[in-house]
């Protein structure tokens, strides 16, 4: 799907490099997650609960429809995290990690 987002005001942030699902894709210093997802790759993760695509929903970090995860394993908010310059995401949740039971 293409990206139906576009940048149209703030161009002169500094250029950070980010990896989204093994992709490099360029992004503006002070985007959020989710702004990043969606000018680069047009959502966010896939429902949970059918094959849609999903790009957020409140957009303040109170739905948890916009969790999306770093290479590590980490699992964060994208509507309320900044990207950091060589951050690495996947829109896919990582095998093995989820749910941790101990």
């Amino acid at each position: 799907m293409a990206a139906r987002f576009r940048r149209l005001a703030e161009t002169h942030r500094k250029q950070l490099t980010i990896t989204i699902d093994g992709q490099s894709t360029t992004v503006l210093e002070g985007d959020s997650v989710l702004v990043a997802m969606m000018l680069s790759v047009g959502r966010v993760r896939q429902s949970d609960f059918g094959d849609g695509a999903r790009a957020g929903f409140c957009l303040m970090g109170a739905c948890q429809d916009c969790w999306v995860w770093c290479e590590d394993g980490d699992r964060l908010r994208a509507c309320s995290t900044l990207v950091d310059d060589g951050m690495r995401l996947t829109t896919n949740e990582p095998e093995g990690l989820w749910p941790i039971l101990t």
